[in-house]
């Protein structure tokens, strides 16, 4: 369903509900064609400021309950909007974002004398997302290439470019193929494997016992019926298909790797000549595959999940023809659904949105084909957006922030009880390494080869996806361009790149509540300050301290130090796994410790470089403002990040597929370790905000 191909990178986000976002803006059509024509947002949306009074419940103790002091009105303030699977600090923004996006979009598909050449393409990309009612009319009609293409296949001789043109296009069949970084020689750009095409969440749907995970996996047998048989499959053979599929699909996740384990950079990389892969796939059909996905050739592969791709050709070769033209089929309506008529649309969304993860209705269609621009062409849309939002001296503050966050880690290190003298140097050689890229690139992306038509929905998405799938693999054997950015400027989100040793800060981010320029230090950085120190702690959690300060996947710990780093660890895993997300289902420990060890680590050190500022600035950290110190404000802006009003569904989605804990754990899981938060509120040892054992890595 993402407009740009995923790569295989380790790269550690900030917030991780992007597929999420997807779903509430690009998935189906709404029910009334005039309201899909309509370009003006129904309602006006406003910034939630950098300290937000009105989400305090000044009732609640905050040394009992830190999320209920800082975030209890929240819900009650902000009831979920029946488009949204929830409402947050991020979809909060967001919808901000979006709403300006969609204001330099209707200008630029009104057209006029003068249109640039980006302005052209985003505004005709984005009227051929609104038109619904050309959508409508011509129904099936653009993606029937395809469907013949899948519908007059012979034999399984036939299939590999088939593959390769469907992935070309974003469709997500029977594997994952693409570029990244060498994981061991970062200035190599090299070609990956990985496992994939299953059409539920993760591999674990598949096969979860228990009453909610049985009847998921009964409504997606359904839901694929449903799509084959809008599609023009009688209904006895479409249930007969759906059944084929799912058995199909269930081999393909058996042969997954989980997604614990996907976190490990160790476990997903396995580098093969290309005479070596080639003993496991069909040489000839290979060759045809990657001239199909416009892959250039290649030499070396790495396998990320060797088992996989063994198993997926033991499948693909087993399998009846009729099962893999339908299992090709249903992916191809899927991936194609948000550009197809609204029946296929909304029955793509009844299950992905509305069942997955608890969303009612679809989000406005300016919403969602604003959202589509920013996927196809966000360098195009982010330059316009940078230069009317983004304020320039926002981006020096935040290096200055940066600044002080790296050098409080620095210090931090050199403080550490726990490591070596010999593994010190090598973290702050990591640490100074560290490249900041903040707001937008230096060097913006050229869209001139992109067609892109006014009156063709479809093939604009499966252009602008194939335009960055060939971008991205002709990097192959390239050097690296270290300027790059894989995030647009106007993106709510942050991350950093082990491969690539950096931090990057897009401009979307870089707004209330997350940097508020109408606040003082001590919100801001509680704010975008925990989040700078959060990538900054992920160089060094249990993913990134296994790559080097060139990118480079090497062991530079001592293995007294690491034994140490990972008692420490497991006390995360431990501390978070105790917590109850929903229902009976627990926070997993192991998945969320990357992102549990940067939020406690980059809190702290967020912290510790205001201190050393509001010193420097000769600050009172006593003189109230809003009825609080400087400390305090300090700790509310960095709980109120993760306020939040979420739908049961979504948050148990979450806590099976993402790294990252849900938000409620995100403040009081990091607050409960922080050394400075009970003198800031008086509270006293044992509370339980102040327990007698808390955890710290960094």
């Amino acid at each position: 369903m993402n407009e740009i191909r995923l790569q295989l990178r380790t790269k550690s986000l900030l917030w991780g509900a992007a597929a999420t976002l997807l779903i509430a803006t690009a998935a189906s059509a709404q029910t009334n064609a005039a309201a899909d024509k309509a370009v003006a947002p129904a309602m006006v949306y406003k910034p939630i400021p950098g300290f937000d009074a009105s989400s305090l419940d000044t009732s609640v103790d905050p040394c009992n309950d830190f999320y209920k002091f800082a975030c209890g009105r929240f819900a009650a303030n902000h009831p979920i909007p029946s488009d949204q699977p929830e409402v947050d600090q991020f979809y909060a923004l967001y919808n901000v974002n979006t709403q300006s996006l969609n204001g330099i979009l209707t200008k630029a598909a009104a057209g006029g004398s003068v249109r640039s050449p980006n302005e052209q393409k985003i505004g005709d990309y984005y009227k051929s997302c609104m038109d619904a009612d050309v959508i409508e009319a011509k129904g099936l009609g653009p993606l029937q290439p395809l469907l013949d293409k899948i519908n007059n296949l012979q034999s399984l001789n036939e299939i590999a470019p088939l593959i390769g043109e469907l992935q070309r296009y974003g469709i997500d069949v029977f594997f994952g193929y693409g570029e990244q970084q060498d994981f061991k020689d970062a200035s190599k750009q090299i070609a990956f494997i990985d496992q994939g095409g299953i059409g539920l969440p993760e591999r674990d749907y598949y096969f979860r016992t228990g009453a909610k995970d049985e009847t998921i996996r009964k409504q997606y047998v359904e839901h694929v019926a449903k799509m084959l048989t809008l599609a023009g499959t009688p209904a006895e053979k479409a249930k007969k298909d759906a059944d084929a599929i799912m058995a199909f699909e269930t081999a393909l996740a058996k042969a997954s790797m989980p997604v614990t384990d996907r976190r490990d950079p160790e476990k997903v990389y396995h580098l093969q000549t290309l005479a070596t892969f080639t003993e496991t796939v069909d040489p000839d059909g290979f060759e045809e595959f990657r001239t199909a996905i416009h892959s250039p050739a290649i030499t070396e592969i790495n396998n990320a999940n060797p088992e996989f791709v063994t198993a997926m050709m033991s499948s693909l070769r087993s399998a009846d023809l009729d099962t893999l033209k339908a299992y090709m089929t249903y992916h191809l309506l899927t991936g194609a659904a948000n550009r197809l008529p609204k029946r296929f649309d909304d029955e793509n969304f009844d299950f992905y949105g509305r069942i997955l993860t608890g969303q009612p209705e679809q989000s406005a269609r300016w919403k969602r084909c604003s959202n589509a621009v920013n996927g196809a062409l966000g360098e195009a849309l982010g330059q316009v957006y940078v230069q009317q939002y983004f304020a320039g001296d926002s981006k020096a503050k935040m290096l200055e922030m940066v600044h002080d966050i790296e050098n409080a880690m620095g210090h931090d290190i050199d403080q550490l009880d726990w490591m070596s003298p010999e593994t010190k140097v090598k973290a702050k050689e990591k640490l100074h390494g560290i490249a900041n890229k903040i707001g937008y690139p230096d060097k913006w992306r050229d869209y001139s080869k992109l067609e892109v038509k006014p009156d063709e929905a479809l093939w604009n998405k499966f252009r602008g996806t194939a335009f960055e799938n060939d971008r991205q693999l002709n990097k192959i054997g390239q050097p690296v361009d270290h300027n790059e950015w894989s995030m647009t400027p106007p993106t709510v989100n942050a991350y950093y790149d082990p491969s690539m040793n950096d931090i990057n800060f897009p401009a979307g981010i870089l707004q209330p509540a997350f940097y508020d320029r109408s606040q003082d230090d001590a919100v801001n950085y509680g704010h975008i300050g925990a989040v700078i120190g959060h990538e900054l702690t992920h160089a060094f959690d249990d993913e990134g301290r296994k790559f080097d300060a060139k990118g480079n996947m090497s062991d530079w710990w001592t293995p007294e130090d690491a034994k140490k780093f990972e008692s420490r660890t497991d006390c995360l895993v431990d501390q978070y796994g105790s917590f109850t997300a929903v229902d009976d289902v627990k926070v997993n420990g192991k998945l969320t410790l990357g992102e549990n060890t940067a939020d406690n680590g980059g809190l702290l050190l967020s912290y510790l470089a205001y201190l050393e500022r509001a010193k420097n600035d000769k600050v009172d950290l006593n003189a109230k403002v809003n009825g609080y110190t400087a400390p305090q404000r300090f700790y509310i802006a960095y709980a109120q990040n993760w306020c939040e009003n979420s739908r049961p569904e979504v948050i148990r989605q979450q806590v099976l597929t993402d790294p990252h804990s849900p938000d409620h754990f995100r403040a009081n899981g990091a607050i409960v370790n922080q050394p400075g938060f009970a003198a800031a509120f008086s509270c006293k040892k044992g509370a339980p905000m102040v327990p007698a054992n808390s955890c710290r890595v960094w």
